[in-house]
């Protein structure tokens, strides 16, 4: 269930991890890959608040499309 502070929405963890249409593992991973940044809100227990805005940004990086040169590929298959 979002968070209401002010007139603003913010998301937990897995709830954002859902509206982004990625799993845990996968933000984690991000998270220590530098493939996302760390979010700007913590709740005072420090858990990560997610904006809307948040969701938008992680969805558009799990869309984005990789072109893998052919010596990677031919490597993988070897």
């Amino acid at each position: 269930m979002p968070v209401h502070i002010g007139r603003k929405r913010y998301y937990r963890t897995s709830e954002f991890c859902k509206k982004a249409g990625i799993s845990r593992a996968t933000f984690f991973r991000w998270l220590k890959e530098h493939v996302i940044e760390e979010v700007q809100y913590k709740d005072r227990r420090g858990w990560r608040l997610f904006t809307e805005e948040d969701v938008k940004r992680v969805k558009r990086e799990s869309n984005k499309i990789q072109i893998v040169p052919m010596r990677e590929r031919l490597r993988v298959m070897k």
